[in-house]
């Protein structure tokens, strides 16, 4: 039943995401379910059992481990809660599985801070009531989940009734229609058929944003996005750090509620995973470390991100004749950066699409593929800017129809460097080559913060520490900022370096740069220094030598 629901969401994901509401980056709703329940389904798949509560259980770990976006962490709790219900059960009744799906009910709304609904939360809640009624007079599992099917189409056509935007804007929940597929998925294992492996036709993608996302995005503005960035955070715990300051899921929920909204926050005995909508997305990632070490962290602006929906939409819709028949460009720059400042930057430079991304945030090959058919050209330079994703880039490159090449930039300052090389009247080659040459001249710094004590060539570093990172080795660390963000420059600063370029993080402040800038003034008046809001996550500073 698991892997035929995940199965048939699988091939409506499309279908499920053109019913997003809010084009924020969780509101991909399709695709964060069918990752979330993807991972489930592998952890099933590898942990083969004959006990319905094991089975259960891998499941509601996967899908844990797996969660994406809002809809995603909200399905991962909705079948948490279903695999606590039945815990040391071998075999469950019609009954037994009522009532799971009504304890992964709770077990889902107390996770969300302020349960909204009209929601997938509402679709799940209406299904586990009615399954309970069905299932005091019925043990038969294919009456049950016939019921359970109708339901859920009856709940889903409901919430426009109980969302006043999803009227307005003339569609249903996306979230609640990705659980009826997955019920649909149910359905067809206890009955034994076999779901279409091919769909019925359908509207073109393009026609779904245009009836769908259209109008929807109409109803919001950038300026009314509250909170900008989309915050996901997990964390696994340590004993030490329990044991000094005692986690309480419920409390912590309630001190995160004031830095943000769009709540989630998850956890089971080894990890804790946090969704936010928040402005100082650093708060958060700061509060979740208290308890335990990073495993990821994935921040994406919203602002940006509606904005470019805005202009996709208006171009599918208003102008769709138009760049129907419009032809490729001859070249088209796809990069990679975090924080909206460096997206700016490279935007000016001429870059046509920036994924977010970077450190601990890695865009995938279909990221990638994606930006690379998103910038419409005939040749494309992608410019990775992080070592952990040139693989992919170079993946994608080899499976687009367009000639896509890599320079293979490993930072941020490399990106820039390469990019302010590019010249559209020569060949690809010759792009490649130049490009790769200029960024080989730059030298990239990097300050932030330590994660545990260590020690590293010779360098004792602190938790909680700054630390100075030049090119890839750690060179100073302390527990001031400005002073290790002095002592890294003065490292990195040679004979004949010529130019500094500074890229502002969102936890320096003015006055820190302030300070930088007074201190590169008196000790080197002869280089040229260019300061930007870089706003990136992560490092405070990102320094660029030339």
């Amino acid at each position: 039943m698991f892997i035929e629901g995940a199965s048939n969401l699988s091939k409506h994901v499309k279908v499920v995401d053109s019913l997003n509401v809010f084009p924020v980056p969780d509101g991909d709703t399709g695709t964060n379910m069918n990752l979330s329940i993807s991972s489930g389904v592998k952890e099933v798949k590898q942990n083969v059992h004959e006990d319905s509560s094991k089975v259960a259980s891998a499941f509601a770990k996967g899908l844990l481990m797996g969660a994406r976006g809002n809809s995603g962490v909200i399905l991962s709790q909705l079948f948490r809660g279903f695999s606590k219900d039945i815990e040391g059960k071998k075999t469950i009744t019609t009954s037994d599985f009522a009532h799971a799906l009504d304890k992964g009910v709770e077990t889902a709304y107390k996770a969300v801070m302020k349960p909204v609904e009209g929601t997938i939360l509402t679709v799940a809640k209406d299904v586990a009531k009615h399954a309970i009624k069905v299932a005091k007079k019925q043990q038969d599992f294919v009456v049950l989940i016939d019921e359970i099917v109708s339901e859920a189409k009856k709940s889903l056509k409901r919430t426009p009734d109980l969302l006043p935007v999803l009227k307005e804007v003339g569609v249903v929940d996306s979230g609640g229609q990705g659980l009826v597929y997955i019920y649909e998925g149910f359905s067809a294992v206890i009955k034994g058929e076999k779901l279409p492996d091919s769909l019925p036709e359908q509207p073109k993608m393009e026609e779904l944003v245009r009836i769908e996302h259209h109008s929807a995005q109409s109803h919001i503005a950038t300026e009314d996005i509250e909170f900008g960035y989309c915050t996901e955070v997990m964390v696994r715990f340590e004993e030490e750090k329990v044991a000094q300051r005692p986690f309480n899921e419920e409390s912590f929920r309630e001190e995160l509620s004031e830095w943000g909204d769009s709540l989630l926050v998850v956890s089971d005995e080894d990890l804790l995973k946090i969704h936010i909508h928040a402005e100082q997305p650093g708060e958060v990632i700061t509060k979740a470390q208290r308890y335990g070490n990073l495993i990821n962290v994935k921040i994406e602006n919203m602002r940006e991100q509606h904005t470019h929906l805005l202009e996709e939409t208006k171009a599918v819709y208003g102008e769709e004749a138009e760049n129907a028949s419009k032809e490729k460009s001859e070249y088209g720059i796809v990069t990679v950066s975090m924080g909206d400042g460096i997206a700016k930057l490279f935007r000016g430079m001429g870059a046509g699409v920036v994924i977010q991304g970077g450190q601990t945030m890695n865009p995938s090959t279909e990221d990638i593929v994606k930006a690379i058919e998103q910038v419409h050209a005939k040749k494309v330079i992608i410019l990775p800017n992080n070592g952990n994703i040139i693989m992919a880039a170079e993946q994608a490159a080899e499976v687009v129809d367009a000639e896509a090449v890599v320079v293979p930039s490993k930072t941020v300052p490399q990106g820039l460097a390469a990019l302010l090389s590019f010249n559209p009247s020569q060949s690809l080659n010759e792009n490649v080559a130049v490009m790769t040459n200029t960024m080989a001249g730059v030298k990239t710094g990097q300050v932030t913060f330590a994660v545990r004590d260590t020690s590293i060539d010779g360098v004792n570093i602190k938790k909680d520490d700054f630390m100075g990172i030049a090119e890839k080795k750690i060179v100073t660390s302390g527990p001031d900022m400005l002073e290790v963000a002095k002592t890294l420059l003065t490292q990195m600063i040679k004979a004949d370096s010529e130019i500094i370029t500074i890229l502002q993080g969102e936890d320096a402040s003015d006055a820190q740069n302030e300070a930088l800038l007074t201190f590169l003034e008196e000790e080197h008046p002869e280089i040229e220094v260019d300061v930007h809001k870089g706003n990136q996550p992560i490092y405070s500073y990102i320094f660029s030598v030339e």
